[in-house]
């Protein structure tokens, strides 16, 4: 993983976040958006503007890719690249909520 891609993405907007990990499984934007609505019970709703511009982003950094269009929807999946970075965010998250826990 390259500087750039790191001090962008570590440590991750929830944004970011939730778009990757709704990605583990191919789907398009208006997806997503649902999906993170029902994960968090509604209290993240990702907005189009929002949604569409990260998904750019992302495409663009690699850390997802266009699988196929269907019925005028673009479908992406998380890349290789994309996992790892999930995966060092969920560790440091892991870690957060950990030290959140030994210290009550």
């Amino acid at each position: 993983m390259d500087a750039h891609i790191k001090k962008v993405y570590v440590p991750m907007t929830e944004t970011a976040f939730y778009i990757l990990l709704c990605l583990k499984e191919p789907n398009h934007g208006y997806g997503i958006v649902q999906k993170v609505k029902e994960l968090t019970k509604g209290d993240i709703v990702l907005a189009p503007g929002t949604m569409y511009g990260s998904l750019s982003k992302m495409e663009k950094d690699g850390l997802i890719s266009f699988q196929r269009e269907e019925e005028k929807r673009k479908i992406y999946v998380i890349t290789d690249l994309g996992n790892e970075v999930l995966e060092i965010e969920m560790k440091r998250i892991e870690r957060l909520y950990q030290n959140m826990k030994e210290m009550r």
